[in-house]
């Protein structure tokens, strides 16, 4: 018989794929946990496989599951294209975006590569800078879009589109004794503050041994033994490593990416700032599996 598949199928196979969870899925496709078995189960019989091996614990994918995650993937990416280019055919113009430099050089690049493949006509302008100079920036209209790294308990404002978890980070066999030896951004910095703040609850002597406003300053010092740093768990280099748990560092409080856009935007600075929301919230998903 011949095969047919929505894309909101499509969508809860994948969200099992990904999360491993019948329940999760369902939240992220907004059904109820015995819809979305009852999809899989459709789908399941349209293929003539099975595509998850259900244990006690989580959904695993099975080899047939594999093969066809890919493909699936890849309708619900020719769906998406198909329906922006029909009915944004015209979206064009220029957008400034501002970003820190270690989220834009982590998890900008694809979700920018695929908004730049749906609307090649829009020209994208990315700064990489500090959290402080991107929000002077944005104030004096310097940005149509910023992302801005910042302290949920402290500013508001903006849209929270990724939680932070932040580790300490240093070279792999960094050895210190007594204070503790610091590379870290100048301040302001929402890291440098959790650092400090930190060191300072436990009762942990410091000094500052760097100061960079770069992210590939601040690496290059880690990695020669200047002292250690505060980055977020997922953004760890080749290089660096999290500090061992017998140095006794204390417990790091996360830090948010907030996305702050002009009242006013262009057709093509909305359809990006829903972009990087929507593919965020994604990857948030994927990250806290």
């Amino acid at each position: 018989m011949p095969f047919h598949v929505d894309t909101l199928l499509l969508k809860s196979f994948v969200a099992i794929a990904e999360t491993g969870s019948f329940s999760q899925a369902a939240e992220i496709v907004g059904r109820t946990q015995s819809a979305v078995s009852l999809q899989i189960k459709k789908l399941e019989e349209g293929l003539g496989c099975i595509l998850f091996d259900r244990g006690a614990r989580q959904a695993t994918l099975t080899e047939q599951g594999e093969v066809f995650l890919n493909y699936a993937r890849r309708m619900i990416e020719l769906q998406w294209e198909a329906y922006s280019r029909l009915n944004e055919p015209e979206i064009a113009g220029k957008i400034n975006l501002g970003t820190p430099e270690d989220f834009a050089t982590h998890y900008l690049p694809s979700i920018l590569a695929k908004f730049a493949k749906h609307h090649p006509h829009v020209q994208l302008n990315v700064v990489c800078d500090l959290t402080l100079n991107l929000v002077g920036g944005f104030h004096k209209k310097a940005f149509d879009i910023v992302l801005v790294k910042r302290d949920p308990e402290r500013v508001k404002g903006g849209t929270k589109v990724w939680r932070e978890p932040l580790v300490w980070a240093s070279a792999e066999h960094c050895q210190f004794k007594g204070s503790i030896p610091l590379v870290l951004s100048p301040q302001p910095c929402i890291y440098r503050a959790r650092a400090l703040a930190a060191l300072d609850r436990a009762g942990k002597k410091w000094h500052i041994a760097y100061t960079s406003p770069s992210l590939a300053g601040t690496v290059a010092a880690v990695k020669a033994g200047l002292g250690i740093t505060v980055l977020p768990a997922a953004m760890v280099p080749q290089g660096l490593v999290p500090v061992k748990s017998f140095f006794k560092l204390p417990h790091l409080v996360d830090s948010e990416i907030a996305l702050m856009k002009k009242e006013s935007l262009s057709p093509a600075a909305k359809a990006l700032a829903a972009h990087i929301v929507s593919s965020l919230e994604h990857a948030a998903v994927n990250n806290e599996k």
